[in-house]
């Protein structure tokens, strides 16, 4: 072992001493004058003790870092050949290396005059460093290092990309490029003009794009050219009169973006522009317009922001002067503004405010013209703004919002209508569950007042009405030998303003003046039974799941009883806590779940956890310390498929009397355990809800949601999911049906959106950063219309550095829109895209 140790440190002390140093710093040899002196490199051969720290040995100069006269950049120069100097001039040979600063020059051969910073280098030079990391090899230059200019002949360079040495670029930057020149010019420390040269982002000997020009101008903030031609293959494909592109990872450059073009069957040719500025390193504006030959002139905005933190902001408008249509005689105008806001402002961890509005002026508008199928056929918009302050399990916040939502009747005979409901302000209190002393009891609190506001054809609250709810509870969580109980109490206090007259005239509300006061007694029991487990192993199960199968059963039951609120047909309707009524029911359900446990992990460990004492007490009371348990997701590491299954029984089928036969009504209790409304009439069971998820691999996923009315014996929801994927190839399917009860708006009329089924498609093959072909398409059909919906087919080829992709779009939505679409985009890697195929429309 000694004698390896002594053959590696000679190795290590020959390597040392073959690398041969020189001081630029002719005070510190006053010796050499101006007479020449010259050293060389020790022969191979040299042994040991003939190092220089030998006595008669050969003294060889070390490197020194040297200070400028400037005091603040440092100077070193080492060589692996012969030096000399005569005057101020060094020359050195043999893998010159000067570095200054964060910059180094490398050359086979190297003069520097230590006086007037004047450098030539010759031979495999190469400059590197920079905050930019710029990298400059050519066949030789010159170059003055206290001033920063010079010039370099027979260039190639680039900008954002960094060495990992053998030849392999990483990007450093978002904005990396490459570039070639004839000769560059350095006209300061992050300055460039690069004469007959040419610009690229490919790290290709061959690229699949150059941009051309007589003359580039480089700064620290962008990259410039006038008179360009864009290459694309060696092909002139475009001449660009002024070009630019920023430079560093962190600039952004304002200026005019690429036009956008296109081609609709109901919009006709479209030419566009954009303008980009950046106001400051935080905000930036795009400004845009569009030309539509058959429609007339759209328009765009967009303002971001992004602070420290949590804080952003984010504002967009768009709009459309249209000149309308005319078809069966009769004159169309679909034109309209759409304006949408969404922010995030923290004023300390426990203080913040946020915002999430949109402004439409025309439902028609935005299904004619936005890009997005579901935004085209969504007729819901929330909007709302609210400060929170959170501290020690309480929160206050302050809320303001408004919901405007479009109701179609069933029939063309009866016209649209726009419900619209405003909450301005609404004051609110809340807590988490708080320990009461000793007693094992938990309080909570939820109360709230607020301002409402309700317009809807026919009907209108004037002024604001006034709500205060108060709903305070309290709960005493138990637990043993694994089954785990939840009693609570709790109160509720309503006060409203107005009322609303009763028995019903109509479906419209009469409004009464005259206030109402709802109060109800709470009572609730969550039971929670032992998971029952057991784990299957075979050959069989083996090779279907890949391993061993655990299920584990989690049975629930919750029974609630509500009583007092014997008015309910006297409160006016704004949200969820106007829905409040008198129940009496029993929710039962079951959980069941398969975890994989792959052949090759260990076998199950169980393991002491020890839970912080400080923690607060989960629902049920439980504060387990040093207690033993078998944990599922660290043995069986994939849950392979889990299906929930409920139902409620109900002790009063007519909620106390808020039932109403013939029409659709929405409880609470309804609402929390279904999405889908199914009371019409007085009935004792609920709906069999089902969940199932399966996740057999990572490359597929299912699932498989409906609701059941098990007393009118159809689904009133059913909606199925599947999505595959292997490799490049990607499927995608989705079913969804509704059944149930619709909207009634004058009597006897129902809304349309209460009975629908829609199936959509998605098969692709390809990846958006990928070489290759790609080819995806899309559909969606309305199944009860037999009629096509939307459909996509889109095709792309990617290159190493550029991409094109070319999309045909169809939009079938009534006598609103009727579109053939045809878009494109062309992108170039690290620099941008033209087209108005937007990335939100990709189907990769």
């Amino acid at each position: 072992m000694q004698t390896l140790r002594r053959s590696c440190a000679r190795s290590a002390l020959k390597t040392i001493y073959l690398l041969i140093t020189i001081t630029v710093l002719a005070a510190s040899h006053p010796q050499l004058g101006a007479q020449e002196v010259t050293s060389q490199a020790p022969p191979p051969e040299s042994r040991p003790d003939d190092l220089p720290d030998g006595p008669g040995a050969v003294r060889y100069p070390e490197a020194k870092v040297i200070p400028q006269e400037d005091g603040t950049t440092l100077l070193e120069i080492t060589s692996a050949g012969p030096q000399s100097k005569i005057g101020n001039r060094f020359i050195l040979d043999d893998d010159v290396v000067v570095t200054y600063g964060d910059r180094t020059v490398r050359a086979d051969h190297i003069e520097y005059d230590t006086e007037t910073g004047d450098l030539t280098a010759t031979g495999h030079l190469k400059a590197t460093g920079g905050v930019n990391d710029e990298i400059i090899a050519a066949s030789h230059g010159e170059l003055n290092l206290k001033t920063q200019t010079g010039r370099f002949y027979d260039v190639v360079g680039s900008v954002g990309l960094k060495s990992l040495g053998r030849q392999k670029m990483v990007y450093a930057s978002g904005n990396p490029f490459l570039f070639t020149g004839r000769m560059v010019v350095k006209t300061g420390p992050q300055a460039y003009e690069v004469y007959d040269g040419t610009v690229t982002s490919c790290q290709l000997v061959h690229p699949d794009w150059l941009l051309y020009a007589g003359k580039f101008t480089v700064d620290s903030k962008k990259a410039s050219a006038h008179n360009s031609v864009f290459r694309l293959v060696n092909i002139p494909v475009l001449y660009l009169p002024y070009v630019t592109h920023p430079v560093g990872g962190e600039n952004r450059q304002s200026g005019f973006l690429i036009p956008v073009l296109g081609q609709s069957s109901t919009r006709g040719f479209i030419l566009g522009e954009e303008l980009y500025w950046v106001i400051n390193r935080s905000t930036d504006l795009t400004l845009g317009a569009e030309y539509f030959s058959l429609r007339g002139w759209a328009q765009s905005g967009t303002l971001r922001y992004r602070g420290l933190g949590n804080d952003f902001a984010r504002a967009h408008y768009n709009g459309l002067l249209d000149r309308g249509y005319y078809t069966g005689g009769q004159y169309v105008n679909q034109g309209g503004e759409d304006a949408t806001f969404v922010g995030r402002h923290d004023f300390s961890t426990e203080t913040r405010v946020a915002a999430d509005m949109e402004y439409l002026s025309s439902y028609p508008y935005r299904e004619a013209f936005t890009e997005n199928f579901n935004q085209a056929v969504s007729s819901d918009i929330l909007s709302y703004a609210y400060a929170i302050h959170e501290a020690a399990g309480y929160a206050a916040s302050l809320r303001f919002d408004r919901y405007e939502g479009l109701k179609r009747a069933g029939t063309s005979t009866v016209p649209e209508q726009q419900v619209r409901i405003f909450r301005s302000p609404s004051i609110e209190l809340a807590t988490t569950e708080h320990g009461l002393g000793r007693t094992g009891l938990l309080w909570s609190l939820e109360t709230t007042a607020a301002g409402l506001k309700r317009v809807q054809p026919g009907f209108a609250t004037p002024g604001l009405t006034q709500r205060f709810d108060l709903h305070p509870q309290i709960a005493l969580p138990l637990s043993a030998d694994g089954w785990r109980l939840r009693p609570s109490l709790a109160l509720r206090e309503t006060i409203y303003s107005r009322s609303r007259e009763t028995p019903y005239p109509s479906s419209l509300p009469v409004l009464s003046g005259s206030a109402v006061n709802r109060a109800d007694f709470e009572a609730q029991l969550d039971m929670r039974a032992p998971v029952v487990e057991r784990t299957f192993s075979s050959k069989t199960l083996d090779k279907l799941f890949g391993g061993e199968v655990k299920h584990t059963i989690e049975p629930e039951f919750t029974y609630r009883y509500v009583t007092g609120v014997h008015n309910f047909l006297n409160v006016l309707r704004f949200d969820d806590v106007d829905v409040v009524s008198n129940t009496n029911e029993l929710q039962y359900g079951v959980t069941q779940r398969l975890f994989v446990r792959p052949s090759k992990v260990k076998p199950c460990k169980t393991t002491t956890t020890e839970a912080d004492t400080s923690s607060a007490l989960d629902q049920y009371g439980d504060r387990d310390i040093g207690h033993e348990e078998e944990v599922p997701s660290d043995c069986y590491k994939r849950e392979w498929m889990s299906w929930r299954l409920g139902q409620k029984y109900f002790f009063d089928p007519g909620f106390g009397g808020a039932v109403i036969s013939g029409r659709r009504n929405i409880f609470d209790s309804t609402l929390s355990f279904s999405g889908i409304a199914f009371l019409t009439e007085p009935r004792d069971i609920s709906p069999l809800i089902s969940r199932l998820r399966v996740h057999p691999s990572s490359k597929v996923d299912v699932e498989w949601d409906f609701d059941l009315d098990t007393g009118a014996k159809k689904f009133t929801s059913n909606n199925v999911i599947v999505d595959v994927r292997e490799g490049n190839t990607f499927a995608g399917l989705s079913y969804a049906r509704l059944n149930a009860p619709g909207r009634f708006y004058t009597e006897g009329i129902s809304s349309s959106i209460s009975d629908f089924s829609q199936l959509r498609f998605l098969l692709g093959y390809g990846a958006p950063t990928k070489k290759g072909l790609g080819v995806a398409a899309n559909l969606g059909l309305d199944l009860r219309l037999i009629s096509l919906q939307y459909g996509a087919l889109q095709t792309s080829y990617n290159w190493n550095c550029c991409g094109l992709s070319v999309e045909y779009r169809k939009y079938e939505l009534g006598a609103v829109r009727n579109e053939n679409a045809y878009r494109f985009n062309f992108t170039l890697a690290n620099i941008g895209t033209a087209g108005n195929l937007r990335r939100a429309q990709r189907l990769f």
